[in-house]
């Protein structure tokens, strides 16, 4: 039995979240009887507990409820608890796998620790953290000097992007880091929502949205998406369809610059619905959309993209390696050049259904092949079997 310990999501079952997605997926879909997986699970109540899921040990770490520097203590917390149980148990030779760069000015104290049992620390580098725009100069700083800590220490990087495993080399060579390449996955099965459903049809009236007239967007409202080009373009463009936004823009400062500087608020076409967080309903209304508009700038293997390629069969990503590493063939791409998306929507208005219909075949096709939970579980178990990653 080879134990795991994952360090780093906010905890399971995955109610949002990329990381908290894949640790589910990666506990619900297992197959090999051969591995324990031991999940660390974020809670600001002091009163923590412990608790199966399939199969899974998951316990509870309280971390006081501080703002941004929550998520390192919660890692360090972590991390200290996997020790803990490691030396209780006794256990021996297994892994220890930190999501995300968060940590690394202390990650060298802990490596020691684990070797001295055999154990192997892995970290899973996300994406360039250290780009965006939410965060200060400073955080920025540390973003990036914590990322050099993590690569330079780590017994393995698993990178869910190609892009991002290369950058791990160019920029870390002199660490010569030890790296492989398991993408993020996604769910290609159909929504089992139909149109006479009432919270379809609730939905549709409230937004007055009609199936396959518009176009969508789903992601966190942050600048590197790239909203502003995306409004500009759609506003400067003769499309009739809606531009359908699901995104939390509550109390956003962004969202007010954005309404400044566009005045999106005067074209009834632009709808920020709020979020769906029904996960059943989110599939329905990205099927019955027209076409995706994806505009992320920073990261890796984006998981609203992976969404959308799996349900939306017109899909129209920023013109970046992350996205067309994902997309390839089955996608239109767009740069920032002023007219460039509006051309783009243009023309893509125009598509006959057939053009639509082999993007869409090509898009799940892309997901089937690439990155399918299925596939990337099975990526997982035979690497942590693997006998080439011991000590």
């Amino acid at each position: 039995m080879k134990d795991i310990f994952i360090v780093g999501s906010k905890g399971i079952p995955a109610q949002y979240g990329g990381y908290e997605t894949f640790v589910d997926n990666l506990v619900t879909k297992q197959v090999s009887k051969d591995i324990k997986y031991h999940v660390a699970c974020m809670t600001f109540d002091k009163d923590t507990k412990d608790y199966d899921y399939n199969g899974a040990d998951c316990h509870e770490i309280h971390v006081p409820n501080i703002g941004g520097p929550k998520a390192i203590l919660y890692d360090l917390r972590a991390l200290d608890w996997a020790l803990s149980k490691i030396k209780s148990n006794n256990l021996r030779n297994g892994i220890v796998y930190i999501l995300a760069c968060r940590i690394g000015p202390f990650i060298h104290s802990y490596i020691p620790k684990f070797h001295k049992y055999g154990f192997q620390v892995w970290v899973n580098p996300d994406g360039h953290e250290w780009l965006r725009a939410k965060w200060s100069k400073p955080v920025r700083k540390y973003w990036k000097v914590s990322e050099s800590g993590m690569v330079k220490n780590a017994d393995l990087l698993i990178c869910d992007s190609k892009n991002i495993e290369k950058y791990i080399h160019e920029s870390y060579q002199r660490f010569d880091p030890k790296t492989t390449f398991i993408a993020y996955g996604a769910d290609v099965k159909e929504s089992s929502l139909t149109a006479n459903d009432t919270k379809v049809k609730d939905w549709y009236a409230k937004y007055d949205v009609k199936p396959n007239n518009y176009f969508l967007i789903v992601g966190r409202f942050v600048p590197e998406n790239n909203y502003e080009t995306m409004i500009r373009e759609f506003m400067a463009s003769d499309v009739e369809k809606d531009l359908v936004i699901i995104t939390n823009v509550e109390h956003n400062k962004f969202y007010e610059e954005l309404k400044e500087k566009t005045h999106f608020d005067k074209d009834k076409r632009i709808k920020f619905v709020g979020t769906v967080y029904d996960k059943d309903l989110l599939k329905y209304i990205r099927e019955n959309a027209y076409g995706y508009l994806h505009g992320h700038s920073v990261g890796g293997t984006n998981p609203s993209l992976l969404e959308a390629l799996a349900d939306t069969k017109l899909n129209l990503l920023y013109n970046v390696g992350f996205n067309k590493e994902v997309g390839e063939n089955a996608a239109l791409y767009w740069s920032k050049t002023p007219g460039f998306l509006k051309d783009l929507l243009e023309k893509s208005d125009k598509l006959s259904p057939k053009q639509i219909d082999n993007l869409g075949k090509k898009a799940k096709q892309r997901v089937i092949d690439g990155y399918s939970w299925r596939k990337i579980v099975d990526d997982y178990e035979r690497i942590i079997k693997s006998e080439d990653y011991t000590i």
